[in-house]
């Protein structure tokens, strides 16, 4: 009696898992006539969330459950993204993976080097999301492993300076060229890739005759990732700032390699007079990339993305040591910050080389025609209006205070008018 039981059993068990993958399946197809909703599924908003979700992309091309969109939205749901982030180790890839994983996708990070230094990412999505992926940017069967199994790449991998096993052009021209010829091979659906705003094949020359050689990379390694993934979608974003102290702008700018011992004094080319900059703020680029993952028109696309207001490099500054409380001088470039730069550049090529100054003091400047992150749906926050808590860790006595006065928030920086800028001619060195 009880193995005739045991047998009905499980043939109802067997009926009613064929019954709920008819369901799954039919709502993953285009079969109008089994849906019960009426309403068009061409975008939804979820709750907490200003975006619009496109409901036609990722679509669902095989029967796999684990291969479907579930839940209401959110980090324990699955939102249908599959993200392989090369580059998460970075300050952008920390917020990038941050995104991703604040809406239910999984993010599978490509590293070098020791595992633990990745860590903290783990938290960052709900439990088994986010997986980490041993690579070397010269063995493609590492990096084929690592998006094989994705349908959304994004590369954020850039470095500011040469080292003796990878040149600018590895890094920015042949690895995004693998990146991106693997990821058709393996049939991704997006690419995302980063760039720079203002790479030409023949930028500016500021410091030296040379033009820089991250720049011209950049635009170089565009071409090639055009050429081996017509649809990728190009970012070119400006000098990013956040709250950490590795943002390359005003890390940069006050970091003991590039100041003198002291904040006696900041050196700056021209004073900071010539030089223009337009700073994004770090969690509006990581909303442009989800943003342009979820919007089919992005396909294919160069996105220049860059703040709401330009600035004078002075100016920046100067709000800077106002709200780190610091009474420094502005100088220009004196001849003991260019022995360093040279020093730097032959001997173990650090952040603060000739090169890097270039980038630093090239005025940020814009395409006409080109898509910006306006077009993605997002008003980028101001500089003054996300900048507080990175300088209040900077101030001269830390967040101790003694006086209430201190609290006090200084006047926002100046920004440029385009007639000013345009008779000063601020752009040329």
């Amino acid at each position: 009696m009880s193995i005739v039981a045991l047998k009905t059993g499980n043939r109802s068990l067997v009926k009613i898992r064929s019954l709920i993958l008819h369901i799954d399946c039919a709502y993953a197809s285009n079969d109008t006539s089994i849906r019960t909703s009426t309403k068009p599924t061409t975008s939804v908003t979820f709750v907490g969330d200003n975006l619009p979700i496109n409901m036609d992309l990722n679509e669902v091309k095989s029967l796999r459950l684990t291969d479907m969109r579930r839940g209401g939205g959110g980090r324990s749901s699955f939102s249908g993204i599959v993200a392989t982030v090369f580059g998460a180790q970075g300050f952008v890839g920390g917020a990038t993976v941050n995104r991703l994983a604040k809406e239910g996708s999984q993010i599978i990070v490509p590293y070098r080097g020791d595992v633990y230094g990745l860590r903290e990412l783990r938290l960052l999505g709900d439990l088994g999301q986010v997986l980490f992926v041993p690579f070397h940017g010269k063995d493609e069967a590492s990096i084929r492993r690592a998006l094989q199994h994705s349908n959304v790449v994004i590369n954020l991998i850039g470095r500011q300076s040469e080292t003796r096993n990878f040149s600018f052009d590895d890094v920015h021209v042949k690895l995004a060229e693998t990146i991106a010829r693997l990821a058709r091979e393996c049939g991704v659906q997006r690419l995302i890739h980063f760039s720079a705003l203002n790479a030409s094949p023949n930028p500016p020359a500021i410091i030296v005759r040379k033009p820089s050689k991250f720049l011209q990379s950049k635009y170089a390694g565009e071409l090639a990732v055009r050429e081996q993934f017509p649809g990728a979608t190009i970012f070119r974003p400006s000098a990013i700032f956040g709250h950490q102290h590795n943002d390359g702008f005003i890390a940069y700018h006050f970091s003991r390699w590039v100041r003198p011992m002291s904040f006696l004094r900041v050196p700056l080319y021209a004073s900071g007079e010539k030089t223009v900059k337009a700073p994004i703020f770090v969690n509006d680029v990581s909303n442009a990339i989800y943003a342009a993952i979820r919007e089919p028109n992005s396909v294919g696309q160069t996105y220049e993305i860059y703040g709401p207001e330009r600035y004078k490099l002075r100016e920046l500054i100067e709000y800077c040591l106002r709200y780190m409380r610091r009474k420094s001088i502005i100088t220009p470039l004196t001849p003991d910050v260019f022995v360093k730069a040279i020093a730097n550049s032959t001997f173990h090529k650090s952040l603060y080389n000739i090169d890097r100054m270039q980038c630093a003091y090239v005025s940020d400047t814009t395409t006409p025609g080109l898509p910006t992150i306006r077009d993605l749906g997002i008003e980028p926050v101001k500089f003054s209006a996300a900048i507080g808590h990175m300088m209040a860790s900077m101030r001269k006595s830390g967040r101790y205070v003694e006086n209430p006065e201190d609290f006090l928030i200084p006047d926002p920086p100046k920004p440029v008018s385009q007639e000013l800028e345009l008779s000063y001619n601020l752009s040329s060195p």
